[in-house]
């Protein structure tokens, strides 16, 4: 093929797997022109829809005026968007197709390399027949990182037999306003626990060959008002303490390869254009080798949304400049744009090659330029993308993630009795899916296709378990059609007890009550939902309300009278079965809350995570105590907390060095009848420090299951630079003082503190810093269960 040299054994340089890959990559790119670079730099969306029902926002605006396939990658091309996820297409098909397209790409130009592919798999491999997840914000609320890894490797495996190489996935945002639409798309409220869950994802993702993609890196979901692509008005301090960990986390303990730019703008300066985070501290400062790819249409935005750029030319070499190497979903400003400005001299082309060495890199990493490369796998005809291994870890984590927020002993269902389920999520496979499952981001659009995957419905589900079951939707979950709701009355008036089960269905750009682009302006349950639920209150029957959402509502006065509240968010396509395992008995919920559930639909943003003027205080008229705390949860059975204490060291009061690590233990055991399983969770709180802290954050957890009578010692290992913070000279610091260290059933139920000093001169801590609490449980002997 002309323009290649070949080296020993007749292999081009770049192919040659003896040689390093920095070494692969150099040779290859000194032979490239200006064109074949930039070729590198963009992706192709082949499929993506222009009818205006898209998948991203402003779509229909961007994809006008592409140019044809042959004219694209004459010079080869970067990445291939979403080949399965942009409209149904069969597994074994789409192989097929995506081999033969990746094959043109190969002859077309001089080198022969072929598309990286990307594809979403935020609840799993987003495209036709595929698992469907949990949502990420049932992965924080089963508080599991290892069966959260479990699940990731599987969506991987499933993606990388396809042929696609990068996943764009975790979200990494934490949620700071329950109104933001993309809430349910977060893994909570709390970066701790953001990411360690975030980091186990990426772990499995990458062990699975799939290059791991952060979102959205940073900001995006500290939005003015809970909007969505909205701006950020967020300090230094916010950013650094609460927003950015998660992403630390995941790059050093997940080892992810990619990071997707945030939509924001932070303080006026969007996040797309600003060097000093996307190099300055991602690169320069934590050391990061991989890729930035740019959230889809971003760089253009930074023309036509947030006006710093005046046209493509100039976004492209502000985006470059700042440190995306990559346009996505499609060529735009990084095409033709981008190569007239470089031959210009108006954008430095060791900008190019520096994005381009780390696109070949990670092209090289994946295997894309070894010798004898293959697009089509050997086995493409037993291609699957669901089966019953993974919907055993997609049951198992949606039992996981219930939360029992409240039982007056109604709960478990006696399966002998007569129950009404009424409520518009009660028969909706639709209510168990998230908005960047497949069947509601792309399949809606293709009704004929059905949802691809079988998805049980509450209803279907208990109605296998409880023989007496009648069924009322009452309602829509939009609108204000209020004509179901007696016979919803007269159902729940015949029964023993009736089930309501309201809540969301998530869509994208105003499509849905949760998901992309559909924020809230309050947090009142959508529609006439809250109507149904207070007629149905007034029967006098007791009522268990369940809540199936891509976020919290706030549960005032006027749903008090509910026997039981149940919890759930988006629990995938075997949703329906966990639900009603656990209404039934079952499954004993052992699910806590990665976000507060508010008593007010006002007064808000607000998380767990304020200073004491963000709480309950005699200067406001509003109380923004949440009626269920971040971390609550309850159990069918029952736990006894007892014998907190300092391990190490063994000082009075103990001396905890800020360059140590301090050892704290409690007791936990099952008192009640039934198998459980206990979330501990570990509190530091910081009474007095240099600059405004969270009463208490959360820096250590973990599932406990134990069976009746059975007990057992937590021990957490805590080191000091987890009580690090941003201090008075925007650097963090480990600040020595009085400290205490919490053992909660919740944030807001504490069982135990114990009084530490941090001992030692004020110390400066990096990105280098320890970011995880570890944790020991040893069995004890069994203790007397209560009667």
């Amino acid at each position: 093929m002309s323009g290649q040299s070949l080296g020993d054994g007749g292999v081009a340089p770049w192919r040659d797997q003896r040689l390093s890959p920095t070494d692969r990559a150099e040779a290859l790119l000194q032979l490239m022109s200006i064109e074949e670079k930039i070729a590198q730099l963009v992706g192709v969306w082949v499929g993506a829809e222009a009818s205006g029902e898209g998948v991203a926002p402003h779509q229909s605006d961007m994809i006008s005026g592409l140019p044809p396939w042959s004219t694209v990658i004459r010079y080869g091309l970067g990445q291939l968007t979403r080949p399965f996820g942009t409209a149904p297409v069969d597994p074994v098909l789409g192989a097929r197709s995506l081999a033969a397209s990746q094959a043109q790409i190969v002859a077309a130009s001089r080198f022969g390399i072929p598309a990286q592919v990307h594809e979403e798999c935020l609840t799993g491999f987003a495209a036709w027949r595929a698992t469907v997840y949990p949502t990420p914000l049932s992965w924080g609320a089963s508080f599991d990182p290892d069966l959260v890894e479990a699940m990731a490797d599987r969506i991987g495996r499933s993606m990388r037999a396809a042929g696609v190489h990068q996943g764009l996935a975790p979200v990494l945002d934490v949620t700071r306003d329950y109104r933001w639409g993309r809430t349910e798309e977060t893994i909570g409220e709390d970066p701790y626990l953001v990411g360690t869950t975030g980091a186990a994802y990426v772990r499995g993702l990458e062990r699975a060959g799939l290059v791991a993609t952060l979102k959205h890196f940073a900001g995006y979901s500290a939005s003015r008002g809970g909007r969505n692509l909205a701006p950020v008005p967020m300090g230094h301090r916010e950013l650094t303490d609460v927003i950015l960990p998660p992403f630390e986390m995941a790059l050093r303990h997940g080892g992810a390869r990619s990071v997707m730019n945030s939509y924001a703008e932070i303080d006026g300066l969007p996040v797309a254009a600003d060097r000093g985070l996307l190099t300055g501290l991602l690169r320069d400062e934590w050391g990061f080798t991989g890729t930035v790819v740019a959230d889809y249409f971003a760089v253009r935005f930074l023309q036509t949304l947030h006006g710093v750029a005046g046209d493509a030319a100039d976004a492209a070499r502000l985006a470059l400049r700042a440190g995306i190497d990559v346009e996505l979903p499609t060529v735009d400003a990084f095409g033709e744009p981008l190569v007239e400005a470089a031959r210009r001299g108006e954008v430095d082309e060791a900008l190019i090659d520096g994005a381009l060495r780390r696109v070949l890199l990670q092209k090289i990493e994946v295997g894309l330029l070894d010798e004898g490369w293959q697009a089509l796998p050997d086995d493409v005809e037993s291609l699957r993308f669901d089966d019953e291994a993974s919907q055993d870890i997609a049951v198992r984590l949606a039992r996981e993630s219930v939360v029992l927020l409240r039982n007056a002993d109604v709960l478990p269902l006696p399966v002998s009795s007569r129950v009404a389920l009424v409520g518009p999520a009660a028969d909706d496979p639709m209510a168990m899916l998230g908005c960047y499952t497949f069947p509601n981001h792309v399949g809606v659009h293709h009704s004929e296709f059905g949802l691809g995957v079988d998805i049980p419905t509450l209803r279907d589900e208990l109605a296998r378990r409880v023989p007496m079951l009648t069924y009322e939707p009452g309602c829509a979950i939009t609108g204000e059609d209020t004509s179901g709701i007696p016979a919803a009355v007269a159902a729940a008036a015949a029964a023993d007890v009736c089930v309501v089960a309201v809540g969301d269905r998530a869509g994208m750009f105003g499509r849905g009550t949760s998901g992309e682009g559909c924020d809230a302006v309050d947090l009142r349950l959508p529609g006439v939902q809250a109507d149904l639920v207070r007629a149905v209150l007034a029967t006098g029957t007791p009522v268990v309300l369940l809540l199936m959402a891509g976020r919290p509502y706030a549960l005032g006065p006027e749903f008090d009278g509910a026997a039981a509240v149940v919890q759930a968010f988006f629990l995938g396509q075997r949703g329906g079965q966990a639900l009603a395992e656990v209404l039934t008995g079952a499954v004993n919920p052992s699910g806590r809350l990665p976000v507060g559930v508010p008593r007010d639909a006002g007064g808000l943003p607000s998380t767990y995570l304020a200073p004491p003027l963000g709480r309950r205080n005699k200067v406001s008229s509003i109380d923004p105590t949440p009626v269920y705390p971040f971390g609550h949860g309850l159990s069918y059975t029952t736990f006894e907390w007892s014998d907190a204490t300092v391990v190490e060291p063994r000082e009075d009061p103990a001396e905890w060095p800020v360059d140590g690590e301090v050892r704290v233990r409690i007791t936990v055991a099952n008192t009640g009848a039934r198998a459980g399983t206990e979330v501990v969770q570990l509190y530091l709180h910081d009474p007095v420090a240099q600059t405004t802290r969270p009463v208490v954050r959360l820096v250590g957890y973990t599932r406990l299951p134990l069976a009746p009578g059975e007990a057992a010692h937590v021990t957490f290992g805590v080191p000091a630079d987890l009580a690090s913070f941003t201090g008075l000279t925007g650097r963090r610091i480990v600040e020595p003082g009085d400290v205490e260290l919490r053992f909660g059933r919740s944030s807001g139920d504490v069982a135990a503190a114990l009084p530490l000093r941090l001992v030692g001169a004020e110390r400066q801590v990096g990105h280098d810093r320890e970011l995880l609490t570890s944790v020991r449980v040893e069995p004890l002997v069994a203790v007397r269960q209560s009667a």
